[in-house]
């Protein structure tokens, strides 16, 4: 089936223009093409990236850690990804961990080891690791449980954050204390002081912190020996993959638009730009080479933790989307809170993407629902507001202005092209897609591969 990978005629570009010749500005090289999502997380990214990496030469993660959560389903198997690419299940691509991501290593491995033992073979050969990406200590996870009880104390409220210490990693990043990949395969020596002097910065400020260094420090050592093979300086690799023979690039979005550091529902975020510049800056990569921008959004709305969510129903229809989605957090298990699809925020992430389509999941859930809102526009004091609100407080204060469309009352699941849907699901899908302004590329209608009817 053709999934529209836009790769245009290629010449390779390393070869030097002959001597007074204009030299030829035509050739950008491959495109990528990016999964986001569009929410506040967990739309099935994983399953619409798994839908495309079946065609893909290089899947890419581009930033955030092992916060993430994409279960893929193959062959009645259920794998569970965080740190990996999804794409690491297809044994003709590379996966590539890229040098916006932050690594914990342990982590890692465990996570290989774990979805090995379910049937993943070869997944360390056919993974690359960028030598820039900066690493999660376990020092850095406790610390993000300190962090949070510490919040609690103070202000009676939490992020809800994963304490996986991607938010610590990312300070050591910002503060220019972190280390990265190529300083752990480097002079060890140094890598070790720097280490130490990382600890101690952390027990000045954190006093119960305890760290045994010398075995962090010795387990360290065997992981650098065991990623040595898959490590590459990234931004070069990137770059002849655009440039050299035609390739398909897709780059697996984590967390979403909802959640990103600038954009989204701040501070009850996660600590790395889920949208499409995180792309660019994650991978090294210039805005040229993006190519369709894919955002994934639930037919209905969820969040994990805290954090203003308008179109929440703390009732029987919340329930029954809770209970009927199993929506529990794959990487915290926590029970996710549920309501109304809002298309406020769905725009809002088209805003700031620039989706080209739109892969609608989950929407078997509907199913039994004799009537469906959707949220269509915010009011503050009765008036509409046309932008997103940045201010929490304000976001807390807005009255969502619904749409209602009558249930289908049909099982949808058994679905498998556009004429399957009952009418009145057609109809949902057509409305969503016209309010928003982007086509809808895929409806998901149950947990499998075969589930995901693609419209064009």
């Amino acid at each position: 089936m053709s999934l529209s990978w836009s790769a245009k005629d290629h010449k390779n570009t390393n070869q030097p223009a002959a001597t007074g010749q204009k030299r030829s500005r035509n050739d950008a090289g491959n495109k990528v093409t990016v999964v986001l999502g569009a929410q506040w997380g967990d739309e099935g990214k994983g399953k619409v990236v798994d839908l495309l990496a079946t065609e893909a030469d290089i899947v890419c993660r581009c930033q955030g850690g092992n916060n993430a959560g994409h279960t893929v389903v193959v062959d009645g198997k259920e794998y569970d990804f965080h740190l990996l690419p999804s794409g690491i299940i297809n044994p003709k691509s590379t996966s590539l961990i890229g040098n916006g991501v932050v690594i914990h290593l342990p982590g890692l491995f465990e996570e290989g080891d774990k979805n090995e033992k379910k049937g993943l073979k070869g997944w360390e050969k056919r993974l690359i690791v960028s030598d820039r990406a900066h690493l999660v200590f376990d020092f850095h996870q406790v610390v993000d449980g300190l962090q949070e009880t510490e919040r609690q104390a103070q202000e009676g409220k939490n992020i809800g954050t994963t304490k996986k210490g991607i938010g610590p990693a990312y300070s050591s990043k910002a503060s220019r204390t972190g280390l990265r990949v190529c300083d752990l395969l480097g002079d060890f020596k140094d890598f070790s002081t720097r280490f130490k002097n990382l600890v101690h910065q952390y027990q000045s400020m954190y006093p119960s912190l305890t760290v045994d260094v010398e075995d962090q420090l010795k387990k360290l050592k065997e992981y650098a020996e065991r990623l040595r093979p898959m490590v590459r300086d990234g931004v070069y690799y990137m770059y002849e993959a655009l440039h050299g023979a035609p390739k398909k690039i897709l780059v697996e979005g984590a967390n979403a638009a909802l959640l990103d550091i600038d954009f989204g529902t701040y501070p009850f975020v996660t600590s790395s730009n889920c949208t499409v510049g995180g792309a660019c800056t994650g991978l090294g990569i210039p805005p040229l080479n993006i190519g369709d921008v894919f955002g994934v959004a639930k037919a209905y709305t969820t969040r994990v933790g805290i954090g203003a969510f308008p179109t929440e129903q703390l009732n029987a229809i919340g329930e029954l989307l809770q209970t009927r989605g199993h929506e529990v957090g794959v990487t915290t298990g926590r029970k996710r809170r549920c309501g109304w699809l809002d298309l406020v925020i769905v725009r809002y992430a088209h805003m700031i993407n620039g989706f080209t389509a739109i892969a609608l999941t989950k929407l078997d859930i509907l199913d039994v629902l004799d009537e469906i809102k959707v949220g269509v526009a915010y009011k503050l004091n009765g008036k509409r507001i046309p932008h997103f609100p940045a201010n929490m407080d304000i976001l807390h204060k807005v009255e969502v202005e619904y749409e209602t469309f009558p249930g289908w009352k049909t099982d949808t699941s058994a679905a498998r092209k556009w004429n399957d849907l009952p009418a009145k699901a057609q109809n949902y899908i057509r409305f969503i897609e016209n309010h928003i302004g982007v086509p809808i590329k895929w409806v998901g209608v149950g947990k499998s591969r075969e589930c995901m009817i693609q419209m064009f």
